[in-house]
């Protein structure tokens, strides 16, 4: 047998992570880095999503500058132009994404060893606060209930009234799900063992979304509309028998009958729910863990709520 092995095409990439060192050029790790992400469970579009961060660095100083030569300075200057010099719109949400990008290479390359210090680490995560978000007030609340319980479907001619608007903003403002969760329930997401204490068991397929698991609690009173729903749309998996797309137009729906200015959707209410948890005394940790949120995430989302929380009180 021969022993000879294929020569690589670029004979001069490094092949692990112990190549690399401070001199070491950016467009040399980023094969790694992805192979890094990759294994860390990252989807393809987290991974193609940091490589465009990174290739747009290479873009501002230069692919073949050495990781070493990356300071704090350095890449606090390059987000000042992803925002200001580059001619480009940079959305907060892209500038926050870009932030993590950098966290994330840079602390890969000092636990790893080619740095000895990670210049990354004092970035700010964004450069200013962001808008609050728009909740629904008590009265909008009770108004779009209002609304919500009235109105009617149609099926091979014959109008009835339609369950599943009432049950889904019931839902959704009690349990502040996400739309794709929402999308994913089953009859065996709904535990009713106890009927004192019916809960939501929210799961999730990837393993990198283990800490969104969780149990929320229901109202009693909401298994009777559950029920009836069950009863007029009879779902034979998927609790949700239509598009995420035509949950959308129910709940904006609900919004206009209700006239309320701002359209109601999936994050309004989920914001609503929080606030509404907030000043009800509700731990804030307990409220993290309903909303599915990790304590880094929870940490702006609470003094937002706390903000909200505010406002809340003064409408009512």
């Amino acid at each position: 047998m021969s022993d000879v092995r294929q020569l690589p095409l670029f004979p001069q990439q490094p092949a692990s992570i112990g190549d690399l060192n401070r001199f070491s050029a950016l467009r040399d790790t980023l094969a790694l880095f992805q192979q890094h992400l990759l294994r860390a469970g990252k989807s393809e579009h987290t991974v193609r999503a940091f490589t465009s961060d990174l290739l747009l660095l290479a873009e501002f100083t230069n692919e073949k500058t050495p990781v070493g030569r990356y300071t704090t300075d350095l890449l606090n200057q390059f987000m000042d132009w992803l925002e200001n010099g580059r001619g480009v719109p940079c959305s907060r949400k892209s500038y926050a994404r870009r932030v993590t990008t950098l966290k994330v290479y840079f602390k890969w390359l000092t636990e790893n060893h080619v740095l000895a210090h990670d210049p990354a680490k004092a970035l700010l995560q964004r450069s200013g606060p962001a808008p609050l978000a728009v909740i629904l007030s008590a009265s909008e609340i009770e108004r779009a209930l209002a609304v919500a319980r009235v109105m009617q479907r149609t099926l091979r001619g014959v109008s009835e009234r339609d369950t599943r608007p009432e049950m889904l903003f019931r839902l959704i403002l009690d349990t502040g799900i996400k739309k794709n969760e929402t999308m994913e329930l089953t009859a065996r997401s709904i535990n009713r063992l106890n009927p004192q204490l019916p809960f939501l068991d929210i799961k999730h397929s990837k393993a990198r979304d283990i800490y969104k698991e969780r149990k929320i609690f229901l109202d009693p009173a909401w298994l009777a509309l559950f029920d009836q729903y069950m009863a007029q749309y009879q779902p034979r998996e998927r609790l949700i028998t239509c598009t995420s797309r035509n949950l959308e137009y129910i709940l904006e729906d609900i919004g206009k009958g209700a006239e309320i200015e701002t359209k109601i959707s999936f994050e309004m209410l989920r914001w609503t729910c929080a606030v509404r948890d907030y000043v009800a005394g509700v731990e804030p940790d307990t409220i993290r863990e309903k909303l599915g949120l990790s304590p880094i995430s929870w940490y702006e989302t609470f003094a937002k709520t706390k903000r909200l929380a505010e406002l809340y009180i003064e409408e009512s």
